[in-house]
C-alpha cells in the first residue's frame, strides 16, 4: 500500500451538515472530503449507498463518521468496501441505542412534528439532550442554542423525522464482525443521547476494534472540542500505519 496519506472521508451527524472549516482546520494539510447528508431519506443503507458513490473514486481512505453519521460509515464498513483503511466512529451506534420504549415512541412523535412545533418544541427538547456539562470548556464553547442553530440552518423537518426512523430501524450488530479494518470507537465521557452500552456492544463485535474516551467532553465534542477529537483521530491513525503499509 502507498505510504500516502489516505483521505479522510467525514461523515455528518444527524443534522446533516458537512463538517466545518473549524471542524477540519486541525487536520492541516491530511486530504480531507466532507459531505452533505441527502434530505427526506429513512433508511441507513441509501445513506451507505449516497457515500459509496462520494468515495467511489477514492483507492484509499478512512471512513470517519459521527453520532448518525457514524451508523452510516458503520453501515458501510460492513460491505468491506475496496479502498478502505480504517474506521472511526465517535459517539455512534449499531443499533437503536434507545432502551426506553418512552423515548422511543417520543422520538417517533418527535419525528412527525412540523412548522413551529418543530423549530420550537423538537429542537429545543434536541439539543437538551446533547448538551453535556463540559460544552463550554472547548477549543469552541458549545451550547444548546448552538446545537440548535445547527438545525435550524441544515435540517428540513421531514428530513429530521426521516432520520429518526432510519436510526430506530438500523441494527448492525450481527454485521460487526465483517468490519475487516482497524477500527477507532471515540467516546465522550458525558453522554446521555447515546449511552455507555453502544460503544461496549461495538468495541466487543469488531474484530480490530479499540476506544478510547476523551474526558470532559460530551456528545457534541466534534463541534466543541475539534482540535482534542481531531488529535485522536490522528494518533490511531499513525499507530496502525506500520501495519497496513506492510500490506
Amino acid at each position: 500500500m502507498s505510504n500516502a496519506h489516505p483521505t479522510l472521508v467525514l461523515i455528518p451527524c444527524f443534522s446533516g451538515a458537512p463538517w466545518s472549516a473549524d471542524q477540519l482546520a486541525p487536520y492541516g494539510d491530511l486530504p480531507v472530503r466532507t459531505l452533505r447528508l441527502p434530505e427526506g431519506i429513512s433508511d441507513m443503507e441509501t445513506y451507505a449507498d449516497h457515500v459509496a458513490a462520494a468515495v467511489a473514486d477514492l483507492d484509499d481512505y478512512v471512513l470517519i463518521g459521527d453520532s448518525f453519521g457514524a451508523n452510516i460509515a458503520l453501515a458501510l464498513a460492513v460491505r468491506q468496501p475496496a479502498g478502505l483503511r480504517a474506521l472511526v466512529m465517535s459517539g455512534g451506534f449499531a443499533a437503536n441505542p434507545l432502551s426506553s420504549p418512552a423515548w422511543k415512541a417520543l422520538m417517533r412523535t418527535m419525528g412527525k412534528a412540523r412548522g413551529a412545533a418543530y423549530r420550537q418544541l423538537v429542537l429545543r427538547t434536541h439539543a437538551h439532550r446533547l448538551a453535556s456539562p463540559y460544552d463550554g470548556e472547548g477549543q469552541i464553547p458549545w451550547s444548546e442554542a448552538r446545537s440548535r442553530k445547527v438545525f435550524l440552518d441544515n435540517t428540513p423537518a421531514a428530513s429530521f423525522g426521516a432520520r429518526v426512523v432510519a436510526a430506530l430501524n438500523a441494527d448492525y450488530v450481527d454485521a460487526l464482525p465483517r468490519v475487516q479494518v482497524p477500527t477507532l470507537i471515540i467516546t465522550p465521557a458525558h453522554d446521555e443521547l447515546i449511552g455507555e452500552d453502544a460503544a461496549a456492544i461495538m468495541r466487543a463485535g469488531i474484530p480490530d476494534a479499540r476506544e478510547v474516551v476523551l474526558p470532559r467532553t460530551g456528545h457534541m465534542f466534534r463541534f466543541s472540542h475539534p482540535t482534542t477529537y481531531a488529535v485522536a483521530v490522528q494518533n490511531f491513525l499513525t499507530e496502525t500505519e506500520p501495519a497496513d503499509a506492510t500490506r
